[in-house]
């Protein structure tokens, strides 16, 4: 009796199968069914896993067939054949990478950053990249590293444009359009290269001299220059305020002289045409005009003149206004001598003996 046997009886059991203990045929079919069926769930379970993927809203992906590259954009759960498709994602969102520093730390990297300009002057300028993938495949298959590309056409499209811009611009007021020439040949330089990445924008963090000298005499130009904005603004403050005043006395001048100019034309018009009258009634007698120019020459002349006509005899003195020559007046004034007294009638400015009066 066999050790199996022995305990069975012993403990009041009876022995199945003859008391030999071993597995019938039927037995061990059963087990190989239950781990062929356990080899077989794993293997399923292993399929089901590798055969569904999932993409999510900032992701796009590339089913790569046989060697054979297809992009997968629309973002859920797909299914793929194992071990024959291969799949391979894309981040699509907007990332970044500094130049001439450590986005980490904002540690400087000289061998970046620092810069010549077009009037020779060194510089360090800080960029930050930003960009996007457009294309999974070409991004997957065109280049090995085409961050690493983008990296290096950034650098090389910062400093041609660098160069070529002087170092005031750089540090102040030429910012923006040198972003925007550097991102315009960026752009044009991957378009050339198209390798599946976009660039979104590029920015200069920072710019600054290379060493503490440098950037106080650049502190000092730049004060220089604020004080110069300043008198430039003063001055054209002055001048704004002066020109007003200035063109209104300009212009009161101009128009007295324009005045004076009428005035002096329309007296002289006004003295040809008395002229001309004039002449003309002298053509018709010239003796008697001569005489009345002469008389009214007088009046002008001599208005307060007073005629003292002496007699003959010198003992009287008659005294006529010069009103009497013109025959204005016809009463006269006769004041006495101081060697008698006695009266004289006005015959006439033609009766004096002593008077003289213009003859033909």
């Amino acid at each position: 009796m066999k050790n199996g046997t022995f305990r069975n009886f012993k403990n009041g059991f009876e022995t199945v199968n003859g008391g030999d203990g071993s597995k019938t045929p039927r037995q061990k079919t059963t087990g190989r069914k239950i781990a062929l069926l356990a080899v077989l769930a794993v293997i399923i379970a292993f399929l089901a896993l590798n055969s569904a993927y999932e993409i999510k809203e900032q992701e796009q992906a590339v089913l790569i067939t046989l060697g054979r590259a297809q992009a997968v954009t629309e973002p859920g759960l797909h299914f793929k054949i194992p071990f024959i498709q291969q799949v391979r994602k894309v981040n699509t969102t907007i990332q970044g990478f500094a130049i001439g520093y450590a986005a980490e730390d904002n540690e400087v990297n000289e061998d970046e950053s620092l810069m010549i300009t077009s009037d020779f002057n060194f510089i360090d300028v800080d960029f930050y990249v930003e960009y996007r993938y457009s294309d999974p495949v070409k991004a997957i298959f065109a280049s090995r590293d085409p961050l690493n590309i983008l990296k290096n056409i950034s650098q090389s499209c910062i400093r041609t444009v660098i160069g070529s811009y002087p170092v005031d611009d750089v540090l102040t007021t030429g910012k923006n359009e040198i972003q925007a020439s550097i991102r315009e040949m960026i752009l044009k330089r991957l378009e050339e290269q198209d390798i599946g990445i976009q660039l979104v924008n590029i920015t200069i963090q920072d710019s600054e001299p290379p060493t503490q000298q440098v950037m106080e005499a650049f502190k000092a130009v730049e004060t220089a220059k604020q004080r110069k904005e300043t008198s430039l603004n003063n001055a054209n403050k002055y001048r704004n305020e002066q020109l007003p005043s200035a063109q209104a006395r300009a212009d009161g001048i101009i128009k007295d002289a324009e005045a004076q100019k009428t005035e002096r034309i329309n007296e002289a018009t006004a003295q040809v045409a008395r002229f001309n009258s004039m002449y003309a009634e002298y053509i018709k007698n010239p003796v008697i005009t001569k005489q009345r120019m002469f008389y009214e020459t007088m009046e002008d002349v001599l208005p307060d003149l007073k005629v003292i006509i002496e007699s003959p005899s010198g003992s009287m003195q008659t005294i006529y206004p010069i009103e009497s020559f013109t025959g204005t007046e016809e009463d006269n004034t006769v004041e006495s001598s101081t060697s008698g007294n006695g009266t004289a009638e006005n015959n006439g400015a033609g009766t004096a003996e002593d008077s003289t009066l213009p003859q033909e």
